[in-house]
């Protein structure tokens, strides 16, 4: 069995068991702010966990294929955030300012996604070209 992404210029395979993670992480993911919402504390809590581990999971799988490295680099510092914020709401909600700090992570994420396309689209140097007409 073959566990490896295959990847050509036009499109890439996931194997089913990747899949299976990453569609189990948006379950987690779901409940996860849904127990935010209603602020059920300890499922909320509990949902981050599993929501971060799959992440980081998926990040690992997809680490061959640069952009989905990059995309999935972002979406792990994005949970990060979240949880850190959904955590400082659900037990420092008197102090409001913690939940700034969560901005690190977030920046940290728009830093992968910044980098991943600048270099991705920058202009690709061509071959030096001579003054000299032929």
């Amino acid at each position: 069995m073959n566990n490896s992404i295959n990847v050509t210029d036009e499109t890439y395979t996931i194997p089913r068991r990747f899949r299976i993670a990453e569609n189990m992480h948006i379950v987690f993911w779901l409940i996860k702010d849904m127990s935010w919402a209603m602020k059920f504390r300890w499922l909320g809590i509990g949902m981050f966990i599993p929501t971060l581990v799959l992440a980081l999971l998926i990040t690992w799988q997809t680490r061959r294929v640069r952009s989905e490295l990059f995309h999935n680099l972002a979406v792990t510092c994005w949970i990060t955030a979240n949880g850190y914020w959904m955590i400082c709401e659900f037990f420092w909600e008197n102090l409001d300012y913690l939940r700034y700090f969560s901005v690190i992570p977030f920046s940290f994420g728009l830093m992968f996604i910044a980098y991943y396309y600048i270099t991705e689209f920058a202009p690709k140097r061509s071959e030096p070209q001579s003054d000299v007409a032929a």
